[in-house]
């Protein structure tokens, strides 16, 4: 919802004498907030209610955090806005105040996403992973009455609610790299709808496009979805795009991991080509090692 006002904030800004309506809508992952995600399917399930009411006309556009959007839009629908990306790090908060890096041995942590307990357990086969479910606030509620020690959640969440104060520390890329589209928004509309399509393109940013671009044809080209131990964050270097990626088996005990530079007019072309130098180092071979529900 903050990010769907944020939008609005933004489009009422750039077009005074237009008015834009917030219509609330719960998506299944929102009605079920105990079930894990992987029990629920996986890929879509932020997605698909909105998307319905966009297809049956009963909204006009739908604002997704854009890691959560599946890698195919249904026919009729396009991602109209990618505005500028928030930070794409992720957050670790701790109840004692302690760093990923001092936390007490066999520590319980609190995440959902296979991407970051893989990279957790990369970094200390020490810690305890635990499932934990529910929006920022119900998360830190969680943190708070002692039923984990810590937990790791997106940046952009928490300073798009006010609640930067709540870091205890920015995982850096070097040990926590994010999810594709991490930090970002999409802003998904009608093929259609041409005047909302024009209104939309004021919020673009081409740089983080490009970037999400990048990562999400590795994503594809990987036969990846967006709740699997992938993990991807490419940025403008000079007039070149920087792509970094990482596969890290569950138990965090292998990985394959690479960068690489290239043409920022051909971001997939640089997903698919580093794809393939992951593929080369047995990235298949270490998403075969997750389990599926």
């Amino acid at each position: 919802m903050r990010q769907t006002e944020m939008a609005q904030a933004a489009l009422s800004s750039r077009h005074a004498q237009r008015r834009f309506e917030v219509r609330a809508i719960a998506t299944r992952a929102d009605q079920r907030p105990t079930a894990s995600l992987a029990a629920m399917g996986g890929e879509g399930i932020f997605v698909k209610e909105l998307e319905a009411a966009l297809l049956n006309h009963e909204i006009d556009c739908a604002v997704h955090s854009l890691k959560d959007l599946p890698l195919a839009l249904p026919a009729g629908l396009t991602i109209a806005a990618v505005p500028a990306r928030a930070d794409a790090r992720d957050a670790f908060i701790s109840r004692a105040g302690e760093s990923l890096a001092t936390l007490p041995a066999q520590s319980r942590i609190g995440t959902s996403s296979l991407r970051r307990q893989s990279q957790l357990l990369k970094f200390r086969q020490d810690l305890q992973m635990a499932e934990i479910r529910g929006n920022v606030d119900t998360r830190l509620r969680k943190l708070d009455e002692g039923r984990y020690d810590a937990i790791v959640v997106a940046s952009a969440g928490l300073i798009r609610l006010g609640l930067a104060e709540r870091i205890t520390e920015y995982l850096g890329f070097d040990v926590m790299l994010p999810e594709p589209g991490q930090g970002a928004l999409a802003i998904e509309a009608r093929t259609d709808d041409i005047e909302l399509l024009t209104l939309l393109s004021t919020l673009e940013d081409s740089t983080t496009r490009a970037c999400v671009e990048a990562e999400r044809a590795l994503l594809g080209a990987l036969g990846g979805g967006c709740h699997v131990p992938i993990a991807a964050y490419a940025k403008l270097e000079g007039k070149e795009l920087r792509l970094e990626a990482a596969v890290v088996s569950p138990d965090g005990r292998e990985q394959a991991r690479g960068v690489m530079s290239g043409s920022v007019a051909q971001p997939a072309a640089l997903g698919k080509a580093l794809a393939k130098e992951l593929e080369r180092q047995g990235a298949h071979r270490l998403l075969e090692k997750t389990e599926r529900p």
